[in-house]
């Protein structure tokens, strides 16, 4: 940034991006990692993750990623423009760095030179132009489309420049790039070549893909990170059965594995070939209701619903103290602009039926979709949720739904269900994914006028105080009016072999931020 630029804006480009910089104190959050060791890292071996998640339907393309599986796959197969380090902070990946106007509509990112791909076609900024308009295509289903709608115009300054010019000012802008949709993949004439190819730049070649089953990926010996791709292969698989998962751990057919059953957790900690790992982020665990379905569609239902919880109760009996309550909004505690003086949804029986009655009811009767797959323990929070839930009036019918295909079969359909949410580094980021009306993964159907005008002035204001007001009102009226209910925000909690060793474990994602394959080696 010019000083020109600093003195028209009173930031420096640095303090432009820290007006969003949730994800600096989210994602250096509380590590709990006891006997990692910090020799420096050696090349060689085979990692071997067991991932808790994982679909039939999965497909090399990152617009269509939605469980770990394919997350943990891609962050060693893809890069992006830039990233959130483990210790939370944004740094550049495939951008060298990046410049913004005074009005923060106007992003110009340098791309970093003699980067191949895994064909061997070398980075330029006709990639990163078919890779952006990959995800806003007319016809495109994306979820990274909601977050990458305010672009205006996306265009080439030459080979190794790309200019964003947004709709609106974007304060938040270099963290929305980061987002594990936006793998830059390599194109021809305009078009990607193939995006179903699990052609990237990053530090492993995908060699063997079984969807929702088990990939195997080998070392990119081209990788242009000299510092990290450790390993000279890896091996992914899908382990949804949390007992299995363990038992592979605890056996060693794997070296580690997420999700680990909180119940049985005292006794993993036990083996001395194995350890626990724990951090804290924005990871947090809902029960969605679809507003356009009666009786969601109701707000006084929805408060009911709210109110007819007992989150204390699902923290100790369901997380076993590894997280805290939420409040019915997805903004953490460790985000920038969290609402930490917004009343506290508590367990309320008579308030529960006060709005039942407002509802023009006496009783209801809902059915709740679970399985496991959603969270480690959803079919126990339902059948607790049920039993709190009872003292109100309110009959929930849990339905347990099959662990493969949850993702693609009951979430976004079934009215009443379950649903994990990794959190996002920033509230424009997380408000604009899943929250905003109309996008992909608005697993509520929710609209709210206020809320969306909201979201637009918010996305653009550059002064931090303001900022803070707005996020305030947003998270107010999703906590009054929205559609979700957030129980609780957990703790990422993994297990690994004692022959694993990694540096800071990142907690802006699972797996040390998606990115164990590429971050952590052998000791």
């Amino acid at each position: 940034m010019s000083e020109e630029t600093r003195k028209l804006t009173g930031f420096t480009r640095r303090e432009v991006l820290a007006s969003g910089a949730a994800a600096g104190a989210m994602a250096a959050g509380l590590s709990i990692a006891p006997g990692i060791a910090r020799a420096a890292p050696k090349k060689g071996g085979t990692l071997r993750l067991g991932i808790g998640h994982g679909s039939t339907t999965d497909t090399h393309d990152p617009a269509t990623w939605t469980d770990l599986y394919m997350q943990v796959v891609g962050n060693a197969s893809y890069n992006y423009l830039t990233e959130v380090s483990n210790s939370g902070e944004l740094v550049p990946e495939l951008a060298q760095s990046w410049d913004v106007s005074p009005d923060a509509k106007v992003w110009t990112f340098k791309l970093r030179k003699g980067v191949e791909f895994h064909n061997g076609k070398t980075l330029d900024s006709g990639d990163v132009i078919a890779s952006i308009n990959h995800h806003l295509g007319e016809d495109s289903k994306s979820a990274a489309k909601a977050i990458l709608d305010p672009i205006a115009e996306v265009k080439a300054d030459g080979k190794d420049t790309v200019v964003f010019t947004m709709k609106t000012g974007n304060a938040d802008f270099p963290f929305i790039l980061s987002d594990y949709h936006i793998g830059i993949m390599p194109a021809k004439d305009g078009k990607l070549i193939d995006p179903m190819s699990g052609v990237g730049c990053g530090g492993y070649t995908i060699e063997n893909f079984e969807p929702g089953v088990r990939t195997t990926l080998k070392r990119n010996p081209n990788y242009w990170k000299t510092d990290r791709a450790h390993f000279d292969s890896a091996e992914v698989l899908s382990i949804t059965d949390v007992t299995a998962r363990t038992n592979a751990l605890t056996t060693g057919e794997v070296d580690a594995m997420d999700k680990v059953d909180l119940k049985t957790a005292h006794l993993l900690a036990r083996s001395k070939k194995v350890r626990l790992e724990e951090v804290s982020g924005t990871q947090h665990f809902t029960f969605a209701m679809r507003t356009d379905t009666a009786p969601f569609d109701n707000n006084h239902v929805r408060l009911a619903l709210k109110y007819a919880l007992d989150r204390e109760a699902l923290v100790k009996t369901i997380l076993l103290g590894h997280g805290v309550v939420g409040n019915d909004h997805p903004i953490g505690r460790s985000n920038q602009y969290h609402a930490d003086d917004l009343p506290q949804h508590a367990y309320d029986p008579d308030k529960a039926k006060f709005h039942l009655k407002k509802a023009g009811l006496s009783s209801l009767k809902v059915d709740l979709s679970a399985a496991d797959a959603a969270f480690a323990g959803a079919v126990d929070a339902a059948v607790l949720y049920k039993e709190h839930a009872a003292k109100a009036g309110i009959d929930i019918n849990v339905v347990r739904e099959p662990n493969d295909g949850y993702w693609s079969n009951v979430w976004l359909k079934k009215p009443f269900c379950a649903v994990y949410w990794g959190g996002r580094p920033t509230e424009d980021w997380m408000f604009s994914t899943a929250y905003a009306e109309g996008v992909p993964w608005n697993d509520t159907f929710w609209k709210h006028d206020r809320f969306n005008e909201l979201l637009v002035a918010a996305r653009g204001e550059l002064d931090s105080s303001k900022r803070r007001g707005m996020y305030f009102e947003m998270q107010k009226i999703v906590n009054e009016e929205g559609g979700v209910i957030i129980p609780m925000f957990a703790n990422y909690v993994m297990g690994l072999s004692n022959k694993v060793a990694h540096d800071k474990m990142g907690a802006n994602w699972a797996m040390d931020g998606f990115r164990a394959i590429e971050r952590w080696w052998f000791a």
